[in-house]
């Protein structure tokens, strides 16, 4: 797949639109918006058959981008972390900064972010903004992990990135907004490569 060669101003102007896009990253297929659009996170919620209580993570370009979302004030710890494993597959839960009152679903007070080690993804980001996400599939079912395999399960109407096969092991999550740092999911990074990152 040469991914210079895809081109993202269709998803760029269906996310503008608050539409529904399925996007490639390191781990698996995934279904994005722009939680700044009026509604987007419902029909992302609708689409997904996703309880809406279950908190929607947001994919970010990079550092930069996610420090206008978490709380600075608490944020050396996620900081650190973002330093040593952004790019990949480490889901940060962060306190969220004045301000950002998405609809992801979940605790208000709080954000899971994530810099995917994938170009497609994150040049989107540059493009439309942080990305509100979750794995391609129906709610409960296996992830996706080919373009083809998600238009079969959603259908031509929902654009699809085509940034080839995503077979990655799923992000490792992080509690960090308080207290001692809390693993939520084991993932691909292991739980003491994250601690022995921040002794």
């Amino acid at each position: 797949m040469n991914r210079a060669a895809v081109n993202l101003l269709p998803a760029v102007r269906a996310l503008q639109a608050g539409e529904v896009v399925a996007v490639p990253t390191d781990t698996v297929y995934g279904l994005a918006v722009d939680p700044s659009r009026a509604g987007a996170t419902g029909r992302l919620f609708a689409v997904k058959g996703r309880p809406a209580d279950m908190a929607l993570p947001v994919l970010v370009a990079d550092i930069a981008q996610a420090e206008r979302l978490w709380e600075l004030a608490v944020a050396s710890t996620p900081r650190l972390l973002a330093e040593r494993f952004w790019p990949g597959p480490l889901t940060l839960v962060v306190a969220r900064a004045p301000g950002i009152e998405w609809d992801l679903g979940g605790d208000v007070s709080t954000i899971g972010l994530r810099c995917p080690d994938h170009e497609l993804v994150r040049e989107l980001c540059r493009l439309v903004g942080p990305l509100a996400t979750t794995s391609a599939n129906r709610h409960g079912e296996p992830p996706l992990r080919t373009a083809t395999a998600v238009t079969d399960c959603f259908g031509a109407a929902l654009p699809v990135i085509d940034g080839g096969e995503c077979d990655g092991e799923p992000s490792t999550v992080v509690d960090a907004t308080t207290g001692p740092l809390r693993c939520l999911r084991a993932g691909a990074i292991a739980w003491e490569a994250v601690l022995e990152a921040v002794r």
